[in-house]
């Protein structure tokens, strides 16, 4: 069957029990193959050589569809067909080079052209900080020939760090999943990363109780008079959930009094707008403004911001009572009163700027309180009625 691929009949394109290509009409040999998964990929189908019918015809893998639009295929079928013509094979060529790809070449590409190009600093470098051990144990295997109990083993090794190892096998699947994307690795491989059984990791969460919170007002006051400005900073963080560069980096140009918003031209989920109760107004209201320095927390150095709350913070938890509490427990402490007054869990991510709902299910048993407090309820009005005293 063919048709003229574009945007609109690729999109309708609806997966059966098995999977088919559907040829362009413009282009020789072009087709989007569909897979019983849904999956669609862009295909190239030749003749290498002169292109005579005694030679098997051959498929050139051109990209998904979804990381590559409709006339980015054409193009690169175009490419593909004008090398062919000068006596290229490409699917030879591709085939050559996946056998000498070794694992260490593929996660450089990775971190290389994906990662560092499409991810946060902060997230980029904790992507090649996981990938570490693997470059370093498993970086001259070839990576077709990477088996799922090379890693398994790799991630047994990292048993003493749960959370380290379950993120190695995280990103070392994304990694693959990547590859298969760019041509590196043929689509029929099996990622060895998954189906590797993950370590339960014990909670990171850590929510302020109603007396851990009065004990840090406390030791928030007594610092107060000595250096007000990481206060408010830390202040600030508690009343709004926002995370710590999202504070510190903050200008006076996002702020809307008015509106009552505070605007992130970018963050971790890119646009956010983080909106201020009446108490984080306040605060902002007591704020001096350093001439010549945008920043709302202003840095020892010019025209830059505050780089961290690290020794202030020490104080102040040493002073509370709650040494180890983390400056990111205050943005879950937040999450935890709002699921427990309430507010539904799609506000709490709505506020917190999650990007996926899943992100914010880590809070659903905070909800536990309001249920009882129900349970609570009805039991009275049942006892009362039955005259139970």
């Amino acid at each position: 069957m063919a048709t003229k691929l574009t945007k609109r009949t690729v999109d309708g394109l609806v997966p059966g029990g098995k999977p088919f290509i559907i040829f362009d009409t413009d282009i020789k040999g072009l087709g989007c193959r569909v897979m019983s998964t849904g999956v669609k990929t862009f295909v190239l189908e030749y003749r290498p050589g002169a292109g005579g019918r005694g030679v098997n015809k051959r498929r050139l893998t051109l990209g998904h569809y979804g990381a590559m639009a409709v006339e980015q295929a054409r193009k690169a079928a175009l490419d593909a067909l004008a090398d062919i013509r000068q006596g290229h094979d490409p699917q030879a060529e591709k085939t050559r080079q996946r056998a000498g790809l070794t694992l260490g070449d593929m996660l450089g590409a990775f971190l290389a052209d994906h990662v560092g190009k499409k991810l946060k600093p902060k997230t980029a470098r904790g992507y090649a900080d996981a990938l570490v051990k693997v470059r370093a144990a498993l970086g001259n295997a070839k990576a077709e020939d990477l088996t799922r109990a090379q890693v398994a083993a790799l991630h047994k090794a990292m048993s003493a760090s749960p959370y380290h190892a379950n993120k190695m096998l995280a990103v070392l699947s994304s990694a693959f999943a990547w590859a298969e994307t760019q041509g590196l690795i043929p689509e029929s491989h099996i990622n060895p990363a998954i189906k590797i059984v993950r370590y339960r990791q014990s909670g990171r969460e850590r929510f302020l109780t109603a007396d851990e919170l009065e004990r840090l007002g406390a030791a928030l006051r007594t610092a107060e008079a000595k250096d007000p400005l990481p206060v408010a900073a830390i202040r600030l963080l508690l009343l709004t959930g926002a995370r710590l560069r999202e504070i510190l980096t903050a200008k006076w140009d996002y702020l809307d009094v008015e509106r009552g918003v505070l605007f992130l031209p970018d963050s971790k989920t890119g646009k956010k707008p983080i909106v201020l109760s009446a108490p984080a107004l306040a605060v902002l209201a007591d704020l001096p403004r350093l001439a010549g320095n945008p920043f709302i927390f202003p840095g020892q150095r010019d025209n830059a911001p505050r780089a961290n709350l690290r020794d202030p913070w020490i104080a102040v938890t040493r002073a509370a009572g709650l040494e180890g509490l983390r400056l990111h427990d205050l943005r879950h402490s937040y999450a935890s009163v709002g699921v427990a007054a309430s507010l539904g869990l799609p506000i709490i991510g709505k506020l917190l700027g999650h990007a996926h709902a899943a992100t914010t299910q880590r809070y659903a048993h905070l909800g536990n309180d309001p249920v009882r407090a129900a349970a609570e309820m009805i039991g009275a009005k049942i006892a009362e009625s039955l005259g139970a005293k």
